[in-house]
């Protein structure tokens, strides 16, 4: 079953790249749980956490097509190095700014410094996968696996930090993040040799290829509701568990969510589809709607368990429909920009769910919550209903 990743990953500089890429957006799953927990332990409020949870989220998305523009214009290495930089400047000045109780307006510029230049690393690796595979029937496979190892990011980060911060100290789950974000980033940057080559603007080439925006609109659209459906599952997830008095198995509960779309994801790569891609999104965002009806009814962490990792196996599938009808309509000089917008629209998405839920929490208890992700995933099923009939033939 798992040939197909054998291969993959004899291709010259394959693994390395995957494996700094892995370690440098480890991150991801860290930050916000990370602040979520930070302030919630410092004020004791679930809205502030997310909202300024969602001012990181909402400065990434505001400019992660532009990075990712950046990068296809002048190389992955150049910018991905200075990106993470300055993002590790700034998630350092946001852990003081809480921990020192500088004035508000200072946590928020933070945040919203060091999440307008969280690296693209993840549409990155994808735009490399593109360029370095002469066999495009691997492609799948090889996002397949990205997505398998996007997983293992939700799996071991969670736990990482809630562990840290519950066990040990609040910070420590921030600067765990910060320390592997720099140096899995920076390790990927430096391998320069298997990076797509810059696509600088040429007077003689002629204008930049077009934007199908037609067949990518509905998918965007698709990300952002599954954004938001994470962002509030997240920190629902946290209160919830506070509740039961069993706030350190939060990290538990996201990691087992987590670990059912890595099976799921495992499955997906290793094996050879006959339904389209659109088919599969379709079928891909009902089931993760159905994933999330009971959620609001489970009283226990011991049965929360089992209906998130259920749920989980809907994730990894839909978000590998995804990637693959934008790399299918694209083209190859702005891959990495197209790569972008779909990061954009998760990202976005993440940012009202994470805020709504908290404020529901506040208002009303986990419980009532859980109707934010529910809500979000109607709206994903619907988005996907607007596939048919898009040009998603191969560029």
């Amino acid at each position: 079953m798992f040939d197909s990743y054998g291969r993959l990953l004899q291709v010259p500089g394959a693994f390395r790249f995957s494996s700094a890429a892995l370690l440098g957006r480890l991150q991801i799953s860290m930050v916000g749980l990370g602040v979520v927990l930070l302030v919630t332990a410092r004020t004791g409020s679930y809205g502030l956490a997310g909202l300024l949870s969602a001012t990181y989220v909402i400065a990434d998305a505001a400019l992660a097509i532009v990075k990712g523009s950046l990068v296809d214009r002048l190389g992955q290495g150049r910018v991905l190095a200075v990106g993470i930089s300055v993002w590790g400047v700034a998630l350092s000045a946001l852990v003081l700014a809480v921990e020192l109780d500088w004035p508000a307006w200072s946590t928020y510029v933070c945040a919203a410094v060091a999440g307008a230049f969280v690296p693209q690393v993840g549409s990155s690796v994808r735009a490399r996968w593109s360029h370095v595979l002469a066999d495009r029937s691997q492609v799948g496979t090889a996002y397949a696996l990205e997505a398998v190892l996007d997983e293992v990011v939700f799996v071991v980060g969670p736990i990482v930090v809630t562990l840290l911060a519950t066990l040990w100290h609040p910070v420590a789950g921030l600067l765990v993040a910060l320390a592997t974000g720099l140096a899995g980033t920076l390790a990927y940057a430096a391998q320069t040799g298997t990076q797509p080559p810059p696509h600088s603007p040429d007077p003689d080439s002629g204008p930049r290829p077009r934007m199908p925006w037609r067949a990518l609109l509905p998918v965007a659209v698709v990300c952002l509701a599954l954004g938001a459906l994470f962002g509030a599952a997240e920190v629902t997830t946290v209160a919830f568990t506070e509740e039961e008095g069993t706030k350190g198995l939060a990290g538990v509960l996201l990691a087992v969510w987590s670990f059912g779309s890595l099976l799921a994801g495992l499955v997906t790569g290793a094996l050879r589809w006959r339904s389209s891609l659109e088919t599969r999104l379709r079928i891909g965002t009902i089931a993760m709607l159905a994933a999330m009806v009971p959620l609001p009814f489970v009283e226990q962490v011991a049965l929360m368990a089992p209906v998130l990792l259920l749920g989980g196996l809907a994730i990894a599938p839909t978000m590998i429909s995804t990637m693959m009808l934008t790399e299918q309509v694209v083209p190859s000089a702005r891959l990495t920009e197209g790569m972008g917008i779909m990061h954009t629209a998760l990202v976005a998405g993440v940012a009202p769910g994470a805020t709504f839920a908290g404020l529901v929490v506040d208002a009303r208890g986990a419980a009532w919550a859980y109707a934010v992700p529910v809500a979000a995933g109607l709206v994903a099923v619907l988005a996907a209903q607007a596939t048919r009939g898009a040009d998603y033939s191969s560029r």
